[in-house]
């Protein structure tokens, strides 16, 4: 990883939040529901270059049996650095020291990024279950 860039564990603005997740490709959210999920996350991994977003991931949840993997978020400029990795890296690792045995620990996987998920031990549900969603 670039010496330059600081890894951490702050909450972001929504509005950079939200101007990362669009550059990336991920869908832009509302900037109210954006504060108040980020403030409701469990863990949240930032990447920045002089101060700027430039990479995320976070845990959502309750904090014991369930936990969900989102916003894994790296911006096109300073991708194929391994900045996903070290993202993932940071989430495996609060999930490895803070998931009870028993919890289960989803996400759902935009091809190609599900390479990135299966090096850190995520495989696919199908055919015992299938990912479903409800748009809004």
């Amino acid at each position: 990883m670039n010496s330059h860039i600081q890894l951490g564990h702050d909450v972001p603005e929504a509005e950079e939040y939200n101007m990362l997740r669009v550059k990336a490709g991920l869908s832009p959210k509302d900037i109210e529901a954006s504060r108040r999920g980020l403030q409701g996350s469990l863990f949240i991994v930032t990447l920045r270059l002089e101060g700027k977003l430039i990479g995320m991931g976070r845990v959502i949840g309750d904090g014991g049996c369930m936990y969900h993997v989102v916003d894994i978020a790296v911006d096109p400029d300073h991708q194929g650095q391994g900045l996903g990795k070290r993202i993932m890296a940071e989430i495996t690792g609060y999930l490895d020291h803070n998931a009870p045995s028993t919890a289960y620990v989803s996400l759902i996987a935009d091809v190609p990024a599900d390479r990135l998920y299966r090096q850190f031990g995520f495989e696919e549900t199908a055919p015992a279950s299938v990912g479903m969603y409800r748009r809004f």
